[in-house]
């Protein structure tokens, strides 16, 4: 339930109760800490965590881009990257809670806080009255809810794809989403996650790109965003820092990394399709600016023919010879013209061609670059999934190794209590026992300690530590393996 209360301290701005806070609007870019806007308190008495705010405001009048960091002394989080300590999203928030403190209440440390945060200046919203809109805002605000209502997309897009008939149903669904999905005039099928626009269709959706990752709610975060937007946020394209992105996109809602570079090759291959040079150059500058800097070879090579192709096309080089690649037979049969024992010995290389076209593996219209550029992507694919299985090894390390140490230093802990029991009962009757839990204290710790230094092991990988340790410290059974 929200109620305006006026606010003469803000000019006269009317700020919003709600859930038993006082929200005032602030202004782009503005920070603070605490209450409303961030928690006090949590997870012990007197940690105040900060919070900041970005630009872009939603049509509810809300920020959509807003930041929580934490306390100074609190451990900091790796989804942001090592060492990171501010969130961008509540599922990342969710995500640190759930895995820093395990049995808190998530819901309770949201309620404890607003995450909305209203902006300065903007139009408010008291129920479904709608406050200082323009007659063409408000007929836009009409048109918007009537599409909405009549399940249709949510911005008012005829275009929207959620609009088009599905003739496959994808077997999972789409993630929750109680952020952007909730605004009024937003739309996951049609609009950028982080301009809120809509995106356009035309030459296959070569402009944005849609986040396919597979959430824990269990099903993908479809949430879609213009490529241009998310280069000039540093969310796309090689990006260095905590982020850490090679050609890739890095997914705002759900903080997944999507690979660009198969998106790359589908669009270079659009542009084949295309008749209009303004349209192929448009085209061809964004795959440009994602694959600029990459260091992986297979980016490379398609930024080279990117950029090949893009020279022909300033020079004025006829469309259809935009994408003929010269051929090495053709160089060299001008060379030998007249010469009919050259020529001959030139056909016979094409014999093995013919044999391969004869191939039901191989097509008859054989375009070597092609097949190079899926041979290309397939290498791609392999080297994502090992580097995913890697992460999955480095997470598990991490987890265990770290579990490791706090339970050290619970050890060292509870013996410096129990060596200053000892010091003072030294003349005492319990001086006995006291001496005893000391000691088996020490022992314990020594066989954490060999432990650990077993578990230090996998610092040459999994596949080169040995399968008992494996097994017993990180609960890993390798299979077939005796």
């Amino acid at each position: 339930m929200e109620t305006e209360v006026p606010n003469e301290r803000q000019g006269g701005m009317p700020g919003i109760r709600e859930n038993g806070f006082l929200l005032m609007p602030v202004s782009p870019e503005e920070f603070g800490e605490g209450l409303p806007y961030a928690p006090e308190n949590w997870p012990n008495p007197g940690d105040t965590w900060g919070w900041r705010v970005g630009k872009r405001v939603s049509q509810s009048g809300n920020f959509l881009d807003r930041y929580l960091y934490l306390p100074k002394h609190l451990p900091r989080c790796d989804s942001g990257g090592k060492g990171a300590f501010a969130f961008a999203s509540k599922l990342s928030v969710e995500r640190y809670i759930q895995t820093t403190f395990p049995g808190a209440d998530v819901n309770a440390f949201f309620a404890s806080f607003s995450w909305k945060i209203p902006a300065r200046g903007r139009s408010l919203t008291n129920g479904n009255n709608i406050i200082s809109l323009s007659i063409e805002e408000r007929l836009e605000q009409f048109l918007c809810d009537s599409n909405s209502d009549n399940g249709g997309c949510k911005a008012g897009n005829k275009m929207c794809s959620s609009l088009a008939e599905q003739v496959e149903n994808s077997p999972l669904g789409v993630m929750v989403c109680d952020l952007c999905c909730n605004e009024p005039r937003f739309c996951r099928d049609c609009c950028c996650i982080l301009c809120c626009k809509t995106v356009d269709y035309s030459h296959g959706g070569y402009s944005y790109i849609r986040c396919e990752e597979i959430v824990e709610e269990g099903g993908i975060c479809a949430h879609i965003a213009h490529l241009n937007c998310a280069l000039r946020s540093y969310m796309a394209g090689k990006v260095g820092g905590s982020i850490g992105l090679d050609a890739e996109y890095y997914c705002r809602r759900c903080d997944a990394k999507t690979d660009l570079v198969p998106h790359v090759t589908r669009l270079l291959q659009t542009c084949k399709s295309i008749d209009s040079r303004r349209d192929i150059e448009k085209i061809l500058k964004v795959g440009i600016s994602i694959l600029r800097g990459s260091e992986r070879i297979g980016a490379k090579r398609l930024f080279n023919r990117i950029e090949l192709a893009i020279t022909k096309l300033n020079c004025g080089t006829c469309l259809e010879d935009i994408w003929k690649v010269e051929d090495d037979f053709l160089a060299l049969s001008t060379d030998i013209i007249g010469d009919e024992n050259a020529a001959m010995e030139v056909v016979s290389h094409l014999e093995p061609m013919d044999v391969l076209t004869d191939s039901p593996n191989v097509p008859v219209s054989f375009d070597w670059q092609t097949e190079s550029l899926k041979l290309e992507e397939e290498v791609d694919q392999v080297l994502q999934a090992l580097r995913k299985s890697q992460e999955i090894e480095y997470k598990l390390a991490e987890e265990r190794l770290y579990a490791q140490k706090d339970y050290l230093a619970s050890l060292y802990q509870q013996l410096d209590i129990e060596r200053s029991e000892l010091t003072r009962h030294i003349t005492s009757t319990k001086q006995g026992g006291l001496l005893s839990a000391v000691l088996n204290r020490v022992d314990q710790i020594k066989r954490e300690l060999a432990k650990f230094k077993d578990m230090k092991k996998v610092a040459s990988g999994f596949g080169k530590t040995d399968q008992g340790i494996l097994e017993e410290h990180f609960d890993l059974e390798i299979k077939g393996v005796k």
